[in-house]
């Protein structure tokens, strides 16, 4: 979730970016479904100008196409194909010399039609390495040091990059495995890693230690996904922009001080060898009551209390985490741990309400940020969205109070929230966090490169929870309030600049030191979704919504799956609206320039002074308090107009016409959006 900006790219992102914008301008158009057809086009009025809309495929998406993985109608082809993994983790942290030492193995399974060569491998830890390049500042720890990789059996050297013989190349965070054997398609290999590094301070992006307590995140060498798209995803990690992961089953076993605590993706398998009889009942309680339990108190946080006293010192926590695509774990012997249950709806499809577990881990002094009420927070995040989208799909969710720079930050099944806080602040966090469990967690877009396409999904699921838990709270205007502000100061698209950029730009290009990055990627994309809802109504609009994450859970979705799916749900060709608030920085400006009478008529002039085109939503109050309401198709935009009137009855008079008096959509000046009748006496 974090809002970090990014600074300078790499020369090869920068080059991906051009080589994209080149390919999308001279690529065939999304094709109409026929359910949903072109607008006729009406006559163009005075001030008629020529615009060009709609959105035009990548290359590689009518590939795609083509071959079957992808369909217009925002379903996945017949022959849609990915990728997956199987782990076995394991890993010791030492608090002292703040270093994790872990090996494992990985067996991946090509379910590609490609046969593989090579397996690219993310290193995350390299980014904290002195020579990483990076778009952020960050401790500089060392990186991870690789001490062995194997792979179909047989230890592999270290060679260069481009090197056809087997061995493995680093290339900043991302290892190059070249293979002995090639990787026939429906084989799959078995990985071997054995490596270590030391934990960052607090500063790191998403994870590190602050002395008490420590968040362990991407912290294992993961398999790049590779899909139908881009074959091998492997962006460099820059610190800025998030994550494109692919899902696996894992089974890690982590060791630890006696007396500590965990907090951690998947369910934990040997609770009877590492938790306490007290701990285990309170645990099972916190099933079974609505009130939230106080599981480890302050008098509770040692070994032979909250956990087993362990062999010399030590305990191993055994979990297991299956269709998930990361693993990550707090772990503190500070901690405090609040436990209840939300009710999640029906998720197996069994006709009975499931439940999941909710965790909350903090130390005693973050009472005073709220902390208390953590595991209540949680709980209603999970029902309500639960609710609003559809069943939580994983056994527990669970908040974990971590180092400042964590910020607020999803994983699997838990969310990392750093910072001080207040009860607004806290449950904003815990809830966007939360709603991350559906988007990316089980609709898997590619964060890195799209990151609006799970931020702004979430801004906007988090929006209509804080209406819910605080009566009406309005965060759908602040995000459009938030987006105006920038758009008002004009396109920021060069390095350097100020202002407003395309929500359609990879998460490691938006321009240095802006705010630009945070708006389009959270921000606008709330607003796109709010406006969008207006458009095709509230009950198509949720249909549509939960269509299109009932396709792709647990796959990979592009943007255009997201806006085919739309388009085929509502019957409409949004292409329109597709290009203007994702492709373009286009503002929307509607006026009133006039009400005049003409006879038995009244008429209206409405101008389209932005280059944004969107349906007019009219309020004509007349005489007798009366409100008609007008609308006004954005075929006439699309026609090319500027300018448009619209014809009603002259009597009784108007006194007042309004353009979109409830604000769903984001116009730039709402000066000129109103007209009021001179009073008479």
């Amino acid at each position: 979730m974090r809002d970090q900006r990014g600074r300078a790219a790499a020369r090869a992102l920068i080059s991906l970016a051009v080589t994209s914008l080149i390919t999308a301008a001279c690529a065939r158009p999304v094709a109409q479904t026929a359910s949903a057809p072109a607008p006729s086009p009406l006559p163009a009025e005075a001030g008629a100008r020529a615009n060009s809309y709609g959105v035009f495929e990548t290359p590689a998406f009518a590939r795609a196409v083509e071959a079957g993985t992808r369909t217009r109608t925002g379903r996945p082809g017949e022959r849609y194909w990915q990728q997956r993994s199987e782990y076995r983790l394991e890993a010791e942290l030492d608090p002292v010399s703040k270093r994790l030492t872990g090996r494992g193995v990985v067996r991946y399974y090509n379910a590609s039609p490609d046969t593989l060569r090579s397996i690219r491998v993310h290193l995350r830890p390299n980014l904290f390495a002195p020579n990483a390049v990076r778009n952020e500042v960050v401790p500089v720890t060392g990186g991870m040091t690789l001490e062995r990789i194997a792979a179909q059996g047989q230890t592999l050297a270290p060679t260069t990059l481009g090197d056809t013989t087997a061995g493995y190349a680093v290339d900043g965070t991302i290892a190059h495995l070249r293979l002995r054997s090639a990787l026939m398609p429906g084989a799959s290999a078995e990985l071997e890693f054995a490596w270590s590094f030391v934990i960052p301070p607090d500063g790191a992006p998403r994870m590190g230690t602050d002395g008490e307590i420590f968040y362990i995140a991407y912290w294992y060498p993961q398999i790049a996904v590779y899909d139908d798209l881009s074959g091998w995803q492997n962006d460099q990690y820059m610190g800025n922009s998030e994550f494109y992961m692919g899902y696996g089953n894992y089974e890690v076993a982590l060791t630890l001080p006696a007396g500590w605590l965990v907090g951690s993706t998947g369910v934990l398998q040997n609770p009877a060898e590492v938790l306490s009889a007290t701990t285990r009942a309170r645990l099972d309680s916190a099933l079974h009551t609505p009130r939230v339990v106080n599981v480890v108190t302050e008098q509770d946080r040692v070994a032979g209390r909250s956990t087993s006293r362990g062999t010399n010192g030590k305990l191993t926590w055994r979990f297991r985490a299956d269709s998930v695509r990361d693993f990550a774990f707090g772990a503190s012997d500070k901690y405090l741990w609040d436990a209840t249950h939300a009710v999640a709806g029906d998720a197996n499809g069994d006709g009975r309400p499931d439940t999941a577990a909710i965790h909350s881990f903090y130390r005693p002094e973050r009472r005073a940020w709220a902390w208390d009420q953590s595991a209540r927070y949680v709980r209603h995040s999970i029902e309500f969205l639960s609710r609003f989208l559809w069943p939580y799909a994983y056994p527990h969710m669970t908040a974990v109070d971590g180092v400042v720079s964590c910020s607020g930050m999803e994983y699997p099944m838990m969310t990392c929230i750093g910072g001080r806080r207040d009860t607004l602040s806290l449950y904003s966090v815990t809830v966007h966090e939360t709603a991350h469990m559906w988007f990316p967690m089980q609709v898997g877009s590619d964060e890195q490169r799209y990151a609006w396409q799970d931020e702004g999904l979430t801004r906007f699921n988090q929006a209509q929870a804080m209406r819910e838990f605080f009566n009406g709270y309005d965060l759908e205007r602040i995000a459009r309030n938030q987006y105006l502000s920038l758009a008002r100061q004009g396109s920021g698209s060069e390095i350097g600049q100020r202002g407003e950029v395309e929500l359609m730009r990879h998460g490691d290009l938006y321009p240095r030191g802006s705010p630009a990055y945070g708006i389009a990627s959270y921000a606008k994309m709330a607003t796109n979704l709010a406006a969008l809802r207006a458009i095709v109504g509230d009950e198509v609009f949720m249909r549509a919504y939960r269509e299109y994450g009932r396709r792709w859970l647990n796959k990979h979705p592009a943007p255009y799956d997201l806006w085919n799916s739309f388009n085929e749900v509502s019957g409409q060709d949004l292409g329109w609206f597709w290009r203007t608030w994702f492709f373009e920085t286009w503002t929307l400006d509607h006026a009133v320039a006039d009400v005049r009478t003409a006879g038995d008529s009244a008429e209206i002039v409405i101008e389209n002074r932005g280059r944004a085109p969107m349906p007019v939503r009219l309020a004509v109050t007349r005489s007798d308090g009366r409100v008609e309401r007008v609308d006004v198709p954005v075929a006439v935009w699309l026609a090319g107009a500027s300018r448009h009137t619209v014809r009603v009855s002259a009597m009784p008079a108007v006194t007042k016409v309004e353009i979109d008096p409830e604000e769903r959509f984001p116009d730039i000046d709402r000066t000129n959006n109103a007209w009021r009748a001179e009073s008479r006496n």
